[in-house]
C-alpha cells in the first residue's frame, strides 16, 4: 500500500512539473540587454549571421552597431572562406569552410569585376588590381570598397601584399609593393591610416645571400623535358596570381616572399630593409608547378612533381638552422597520381592550419584542401553553376569579419 502511494505522489510531482514547465514562458532573445546580445550573435559564424538578419529589424540593425564590430573584433579566429578566380576571372564564387560548401559572392552596386582582378588578400579583405594599373580593397562580406590612390612605379612589378596593423582591430591596414630588377629591388608602401603611399625603400641584399652564385633573377634557362620539348625555366602565372605574395611576421620582423621568375623562393624583410634567395628546391632542370603560402604563422611551399612514372603534391617549410627545406606534409600516393601526365598548374592560398589548392590543366581541374597538422587531404566536390562545373585557377582566402574596414 505505501509502494502504491509514492507512486502516485511520483505521478503528481510530474504532472506539476509539466505544468510548471509549460506555464513558465519560454526564453527569448527579447530579453537580452543590446550589449549581450551583441555578444552572443558575434561568436556565430558569418553564414549564420548573414542569414539571421533576416530575423527581425533589431538583429539586422545590430551589423552596424559599433560597439558589435568591437566585438565581433575580439574572436581570435574564423573559419575561412576563399574567393575562387576562374579562367574567365570570373569572382563571383566562394568556398565556406565553415559549413563546406560553395556560396555565391553578391557584389555591391558598381562593380565591375572584369576590370578588377583579385591579387591579395588580408584577414578580412582583398585587394584588387585595375585593368589600368590602381588598387582597390574590398570587404567581400558587407560590399565596401576603397580605391587607393595610383602609386608612383617606375620598375617592373613583383608582388603584391597586405597587412592589418597590430592592435587596429581591423581598422588600419597597409598595402605593400615590392618592385626592381635584381639585384635592385625596393618596397612602396600604402597606410590606410594616411591614405597615401609612403616613399619608396630600397632593399639590400642579405650578407651572406649565396643566391648570385646560382642563376640570375631575370636570366631565362632553356632545358629539354623528357618527352624531348624545349622547356623554359621562366614561370608563366594566371593573371590573378602574377604578383602573388604572402606576408609573415618572424620574431617581430615583417617578411614579404614571393616566386622569382625562375621559381626561387624571394624573401623581402621589410624591418631589415634587405632580401635574399631561399635555395632551390628541385634542380633547375625539373619540371614542376610550385606556389609559395602562409601556413601555421610560416612561410612554406607547395610543389606538385613527377618522378618514376607517379606525381606527388608537398608541402614544404624552409629550416632556418639547417637552410634547407623539410618535407611538412604529403598527399597519399593514391590520390596525387591521377595528376600524373596532366602537367597541371598549382596555385594556393594558406589560412590557420590549412592550404587550399587549385589544380587546373587545359583537360583537368580540381580543388583540394590540405590539413597540414593531421595530414588530411580532402578533395572538394565541383562547384556546379547553371548545370555546368566551374573551374577555378586560384583562389584567395580571408576571414569573414564584418568589423573589416576598408
Amino acid at each position: 500500500m505505501e509502494k502504491n502511494t509514492s507512486v502516485v505522489h511520483g505521478r503528481i510531482k510530474k504532472r506539476k512539473a509539466l505544468e510548471e514547465a509549460h506555464s513558465n514562458p519560454p526564453f527569448s532573445f527579447d530579453e537580452l540587454s543590446q550589449d549581450l546580445l551583441e555578444i552572443v550573435l558575434s561568436w556565430l559564424p558569418a553564414s549564420s549571421f548573414l542569414r539571421l538578419r533576416s530575423v527581425c529589424k533589431r538583429w539586422s540593425s545590430v551589423s552596424v552597431s559599433p560597439t558589435f564590430q568591437i566585438a565581433c573584433s575580439q574572436i581570435p579566429f574564423r573559419d575561412p572562406w576563399f574567393l575562387m578566380v576562374d579562367h574567365e576571372l570570373n569572382q563571383s564564387v566562394i568556398f565556406d569552410t565553415s559549413e563546406g560548401n560553395w556560396k555565391n559572392l553578391i557584389r555591391p552596386a558598381g562593380f565591375n569585376q572584369a576590370k578588377r582582378i583579385a591579387i591579395a588578400s588580408c584577414d578580412g579583405l582583398v585587394c584588387f588590381r585595375h585593368t589600368l594599373g590602381g588598387f582597390e580593397v574590398c570587404n567581400p562580406v558587407t560590399g565596401t570598397c576603397r580605391k587607393l590612390p595610383l602609386p608612383d612605379l617606375a620598375q617592373p612589378l613583383h608582388a603584391v601584399s597586405m597587412s592589418f596593423d597590430k592592435d587596429s582591430s581591423f581598422s588600419s591596414y597597409r598595402v605593400v609593393l615590392v618592385s626592381g630588377e635584381l639585384p635592385n629591388l625596393s618596397f612602396r608602401m600604402f597606410s590606410s591610416d594616411k591614405n597615401k603611399w609612403e616613399e619608396e625603400v630600397m632593399l639590400t641584399r642579405q650578407a651572406g645571400d649565396s643566391s648570385e652564385t646560382d642563376i640570375a633573377g631575370g636570366e631565362t634557362v632553356y632545358f629539354l623535358s623528357k618527352s624531348g620539348e624545349v622547356v623554359a625555366t621562366n614561370m608563366v602565372r594566371s593573371p590573378s596570381k602574377e604578383f602573388s605574395s604572402v606576408l609573415a611576421i618572424e620574431n617581430g620582423e615583417e617578411i614579404v616572399y614571393f616566386l622569382s621568375q625562375s621559381g626561387t623562393v624571394m624573401a623581402c624583410n621589410l624591418s631589415k630593409r634587405n632580401f635574399y634567395e631561399h635555395p632551390r628546391l628541385l634542380p633547375i632542370y625539373s619540371e614542376y608547378s610550385i606556389d609559395v603560402v602562409v601556413c601555421k604563422g610560416e612561410m612554406m611551399v607547395v610543389v606538385l612533381s613527377e618522378f618514376l612514372e607517379t606525381a606527388s603534391l608537398r608541402v614544404w617549410r624552409f629550416g632556418k638552422g639547417s637552410k634547407s627545406w623539410l618535407q611538412v606534409a604529403a598527399m597519399p600516393p593514391y590520390m596525387s597520381h591521377e595528376f600524373y601526365g596532366r602537367k597541371a598548374d598549382i596555385n594556393c592560398a594558406g589560412c590557420g592550419d590549412m592550404i587550399f589548392v587549385c589544380l587546373n590543366s587545359i583537360n583537368f581541374s580540381s580543388c583540394v584542401i590540405c590539413n597540414v597538422v593531421e595530414n588530411v587531404w580532402t578533395e572538394l566536390p565541383k562547384c556546379v553553376v547553371n548545370g555546368k562545373a566551374k573551374e577555378f585557377v586560384s583562389a584567395f582566402s580571408f576571414e569573414p569579419r564584418l568589423e573589416a574596414c576598408v
